[in-house]
């Protein structure tokens, strides 16, 4: 007879947690950020020899000390925002849109061709709604280039919608150069600057007023829309089980492409606001990487638009705080891009801990 072969049971061992309190959650997420405050005060006394409370307090004014920079922050919160929620449809749904940023490039490309072209033939009023409509027509189309050969021929979402990023880069990159002014330098300049055709209206004197409210109605909507209609019902249950959709006669294909349409139209929206209320202008960097952040923002929210908000201040507010240390002090900006990087590191960190318990082997424990 053989000897039954004895096996030690594994170092460490993981278990998912089936019921996760949203209260001891939360409190999980508080004590990280604060752990990561000690570790950055720790890292700022041994390196630079300077009282960390000065540092914290300057990144707090770099966010909110004038008026002015409210507004910013305000402005920059609403646009990660924007898309954060754009592509949150599709994450829920599971599927994995890398393309926020060349959608929202698109939305902008199109954005500066009617204020290039339209500008001094249309009302002003008219030329806005043309500007929009084109803008999320186009950040659709772009989204869902990928979406129909996902949904048709099961291609890579993941891998073809960040190559649709490089082709957005390069397309702008194009019409910079046959755009630019003057000739050679380069860059698009102000676009409209004498006749302000196709700007965002301001209120009162503040331009970024407009940006705020537009967004936070679409923030709104978009929480109505994923939590009580029929298609935010129809996301959800693809992305559980698109075999279970497809048992209960909901048409997965038609919801890949009917979401990513949404998607990329919000994107394109995005592109709209940075183009006509923010930077009027147009670059292959007027996205400034939020394609990529949005990312992060849907996941560490747990595709909760409300709690998106949240995220989205904590890193709006984190970027411009490293910004104005690095100009206070003296100090490179990549100093306080590190203290960042720990803080959001400690926060994606701990949603490992609160999805997941970790067990240890007692020493010598064996099974048969």
């Amino acid at each position: 007879m053989k000897e039954n072969k004895v096996r030690k049971e594994p170092l460490i061992k993981l278990s998912r947690r089936e019921d996760i309190d949203r209260k001891h959650s939360w409190t999980y997420r508080a004590l990280a950020i604060v752990a990561a405050l000690i570790l950055d005060a720790i890292i700022i006394m041994v390196t630079v020899h300077m009282n960390p409370l000065d540092i914290y307090e300057t990144m707090f004014m770099g966010a909110f000390g004038t008026s002015r920079k409210v507004w910013i922050t305000l402005k920059d919160l609403s646009l990660l925002l924007l898309i954060s929620i754009a592509l949150t449809p599709a994450y829920k749904m599971k599927f994995w849109n890398l393309g926020g940023e060349g959608q929202v490039l698109m939305g902008a490309w199109a954005t500066a061709f009617c204020m290039l072209y339209l500008g001094d033939k249309l009302p002003q009023g008219v030329l806005l709604l043309v500007m929009f409509l084109a803008a999320i027509v186009v950040g659709a189309i772009w989204a869902m280039i990928p979406a129909v050969f996902k949904a048709k021929w099961g291609t890579n979402e993941t891998l073809f919608t960040l190559m649709m990023n490089y082709v957005a880069i390069q397309l702008i990159a194009y019409f910079v150069i046959k755009w630019e002014v003057p000739k050679g330098s380069g860059h698009v300049g102000i676009i409209n600057q004498s006749t302000q055709a196709g700007w965002l209206p301001y209120i009162g004197t503040n331009s970024y007023a407009l940006i705020v409210i537009l967004v936070a109605i679409v923030t709104v909507g978009m929480y109505v829309y994923l939590k009580y209609s029929k298609h935010g019902y129809e996301i959800s249950v693809v992305g559980e089980s698109q075999r279970t959709a497809t048992y209960v006669g909901i048409s997965v294909d038609k919801v890949i492409i009917r979401t990513l349409f949404l998607s990329g139209a919000i994107c394109g929206f995005a592109g709209w606001l940075m183009v006509s209320g923010s930077g009027h202008t147009i670059t292959t960097s007027i996205a400034g990487g939020m394609g990529f952040t949005g990312i992060m923002v849907s996941w560490l929210a747990q595709f909760n638009v409300i709690v998106m908000i949240l995220c989205s201040l904590l890193i709006v507010f984190m970027g411009h705080g490293a910004s104005e240390i690095a100009t206070s002090f003296g100090l490179n900006e990549a100093f306080g891009d590190i203290l960042t990087g720990i803080i959001i590191f400690f926060i994606i960190g701990v949603e490992f801990f609160i999805h997941y318990k970790v067990h240890t082997r007692k020493s010598g424990k064996e099974v048969a």
